[in-house]
């Protein structure tokens, strides 16, 4: 364990050395300019826990943690907080966003964008801390207090963790959003850190602390219930071992025998018939025979007449396609030869066709359309519509004229 606890420590530590322009850049900063650095090394320095993205749309930055430790090293006054308490932290919020108001309306643009970026960096370290207590909480959960021993330590570890949890919805209820739409007013940037982001987040924390709390309750009823097995064994153990020729009494001969102990067998145990037995099967076969069939209980269907098949010779189809398919041919062989406009219809009636006049236009129409694209340049079709009476936008087909173009 300490050999992997030291490699994982020089791992980070080289980390810190290697990349200590980045981690500077995202102090000074605020953020980190993805786009001047490799995207292996910024995620190498996402997976070592350095920095992290607050949402799909912010920038890379640094660790409450690695800020903290910077801001302590470099006894930078201007970024350290005095403790890690939300009360205190949203007061400065408060008196940031003050500043950043006064010194965006007397134009002061620059003073504006280094309160403004304060203010961003304390917000998404107020959110990371909250958070980091969350991770922390179910990171102990997870491993139901495994880095104790005892089962009394573990009651103890749940205890505290109950207790950090309600000092945490405590601080959640000194987030007052109102105030805070208050005083981010129309601003837009305001807004979106204090109202989108921020409320957002308090969302988020505020639900995995109620998970947290109802799995701790859990886990501390478990803890208990084990305790409590445990305690009874260890009494019986002791019991033992004061009194070697300790045996148990005989429950039986006492006048109120524990329920534990109070059960009697069954008197007469569950039968079945062995139809596998060749011995029974005369006598099954007797007792089959006098089951009487309940016949008031069925529905009497009458029987059906046998009825009788008329052979009758199958009438002879006639299929038009051939026909309707050659006058159509005939009919644009027609206008080849004349090279004038010919309506469908006047063709139709000229002919003396007997088929039905939809089925003709739709066929002529749908032997222009299947004339390969070569032959289909030579024609042209124009239709003949009309609006439908009843069904408004739907058109009629009265007629088609082609001719050779």
């Amino acid at each position: 364990m300490n050999t992997h606890i030291t490699q994982a420590g020089t791992k980070l530590l080289r980390a810190l050395s290697r990349h200590s322009e980045i981690i500077m850049e995202a102090y000074i900063e605020g953020s980190i300019d993805e786009g001047k650095h490799s995207p292996q090394v910024l995620d190498n320095l996402q997976s070592l826990g350095l920095v992290w993205r607050p949402d799909a749309e912010s920038d890379l930055r640094l660790r409450r943690v690695v800020r903290s430790f910077l801001e302590e090293g470099l006894s930078d006054e201007r970024n350290r907080q005095v403790d890690a308490n939300i009360g205190s932290a949203l007061a400065k919020v408060r008196t940031l966003v003050a500043h950043y108001k006064e010194a965006s309306n007397k134009h002061r643009f620059a003073e504006a964008d280094s309160h403004l970026s304060d203010l961003t960096e304390l917000t998404y370290g107020m959110i990371d801390s909250l958070k980091q207590g969350v991770r922390t909480l179910w990171s102990r959960i997870h491993k139901e207090f495994g880095y104790v021993a005892s089962l009394d330590a573990k009651i103890r570890e749940n205890q505290l963790a109950q207790s950090q949890v309600t000092d945490l919805l405590n601080q959640l209820e000194m987030f007052e959003f109102d105030k805070l739409a208050i005083d981010a007013g129309s601003n837009r940037d305001l807004r979106r850190l204090l109202i989108v982001t921020l409320q957002s987040n308090f969302s988020l924390v505020a639900k995995e602390l109620s998970l947290v709390q109802a799995r701790l309750i859990e886990l501390l009823g478990r803890f208990r219930e084990f305790q409590g097995r445990t305690q009874l064994l260890k009494g019986f153990q002791l019991h033992i071992e004061h009194n070697p020729s300790y045996t148990p009494a005989n429950y039986t001969s006492h006048s109120r025998v524990p329920e534990l102990f109070n059960q009697a067998d069954n008197i007469i145990q569950p039968a079945s018939v062995d139809i596998n037995s060749p011995s029974l099967e005369n006598d099954l076969a007797l007792l089959v025979g006098k089951l009487k069939a309940v016949q008031h209980l069925k529905q009497f269907t009458r029987p059906e007449l046998p009825q009788p098949v008329v052979v009758e010779e199958a009438e002879q189809v006639t299929l038009a396609e051939d026909e309707i398919k050659n006058a159509v041919e005939a009919y644009f062989c027609q206008i080849i030869d004349s090279g004038k406009r010919l309506s469908a219809l006047d063709y139709y009636q000229a002919n003396k066709l007997e088929y039905d006049t939809e089925v003709w236009l739709y066929q002529v129409i749908g032997g222009f359309e299947g004339l390969p694209e070569a032959d289909k340049a030579y024609f042209e079709i124009e239709k003949s519509l009309k609006d439908h009476p009843i069904y408004s936008g739907n058109k009629i087909i009265e007629d088609v004229e082609l001719w050779f173009s």
